[in-house]
This record gives C-alpha cells, sequence and structure tokens, in this order.
C-alpha cells in the first residue's frame, strides 16, 4: 500500500521549499505545477486546446505565461475555461505517476488541493502556512503585481478552511521549523504504517 501524502498552502506560504525537504527524505514527489509547466511547454497536451481558444497566448509552439496571465488579469473568467482544459490533463498525469509507483509513502504536491477535490485521493495532508503578512512580503519579492496577488487569493480556499482540513499544519516561517515538522510528519505516517 502507498500512502497518498497531499501537501497545500496558499500562494507564498512555502510549498516548495517544503516538498523539497520531503524529496530529500526520498519521499517521490509529484509536482502538480511542474506538470502544468511541462504541459504549457512546446508541443505541450494543452498548448494545442489552450491555442485554439486563445492563440495570441502561444509564443514559440508554447503557452506564454506572461500574455496568458495578463489576458486573465483581463479577464477573469478565462481562468475557469483554461482549468476546464487543464485540470483532466494534470489528474492523467498524476494517475499514471501513482499507477508507476512502488514507494510506501508518496507527495502529491497539488496548490490547488482542496479546490479541484484532490483531497479525496489522500490518506493524509499537509498544510503549509505562514503568517499574512510574511505571505504576502514573499508574493510581492517575486515581483508579483499586488492585484494579481489578490486575484491568486481570491480563488484559493483561505488558509484558515485549509488549516482546519490539514492532518498535519507545518509552519514555514524558519526553515529549520519546517524542516523538523517534515521529520515529524514522515515519523507519524510510518507508525501509523506499521500498525495499519
Amino acid at each position: 500500500m502507498t500512502y497518498r501524502l497531499g501537501l497545500t498552502g496558499s500562494i507564498g506560504m512555502g510549498k516548495s521549499t517544503t516538498a523539497q525537504m520531503f524529496a530529500a527524505h526520498d519521499i517521490p514527489v509529484w509536482d502538480a505545477d511542474a506538470t502544468v509547466h511541462a504541459l504549457y511547454g512546446p508541443n505541450g497536451k494543452a498548448t494545442s486546446a489552450i491555442a485554439a481558444l486563445y492563440p495570441d497566448v502561444i509564443e514559440n509552439n508554447a503557452i506564454s505565461r506572461p500574455l496568458l496571465r495578463a489576458k486573465i488579469a483581463a479577464n477573469p473568467a478565462v481562468l475557469d475555461q483554461i482549468q476546464a482544459l487543464v485540470h483532466p490533463l494534470v489528474a492523467a498525469d498524476r494517475a499514471a505517476f501513482l499507477s508507476a509507483t512502488t514507494a510506501s509513502i508518496v507527495l502529491l504536491d497539488i496548490p490547488l488541493l482542496f479546490e479541484t477535490g484532490a483531497d479525496a485521493l489522500c490518506d493524509g495532508i499537509v498544510v503549509v502556512s505562514a503568517p499574512p503578512e510574511v505571505q504576502r512580503q514573499r508574493v510581492l519579492a517575486r515581483g508579483m503585481a499586488e492585484s494579481e496577488f489578490d486575484l491568486i487569493l481570491s480563488r484559493q480556499v483561505p488558509d484558515s478552511e485549509k488549516r482546519a482540513r490539514a492532518t498535519w499544519v507545518i509552519e514555514t516561517t524558519t526553515l529549520d521549523s519546517a524542516a523538523q515538522a517534515v521529520k515529524d510528519v514522515l515519523s507519524d505516517i510510518r507508525e501509523r504504517l506499521a500498525h495499519a
């Protein structure tokens, strides 16, 4: 049996860094964002479908993320159309990853875990979290416009609700505390598996 651990957290909460910490413990990681990047790449499975709707977001046979972001900012309904095309492709990639693994624990790194209903696939869920002011500072330091950040936040399940639905919450205010929390989660899971 493979224990499916879901990892999620709102933008800027430290999810990618935390996923790397799990990977450092030899936990296979399926990364939804990396999957989307591949689907959006040259000749990616999503590229032709999106090009049929929005040919103006294609550059060099790939989806231009800046052009797509600008289109979504101008008309937020575009995001729903894109997600309707991309989510089934992402789900198929995740299913292929799960069917190919023999690991006792895998990590499903999914930013929209609750929003897409993917939490139903998980045996346990880790939510990464940080204070709102830390989150905002991290995101704006990446160069994201405040309006884009606010739009993304408005479409995500609030941090408080994610925390309430989590099996474990990992605070990401310091790397050391997050790293220790990752070890604690894995220890807890291994103990559960030993008594299953």
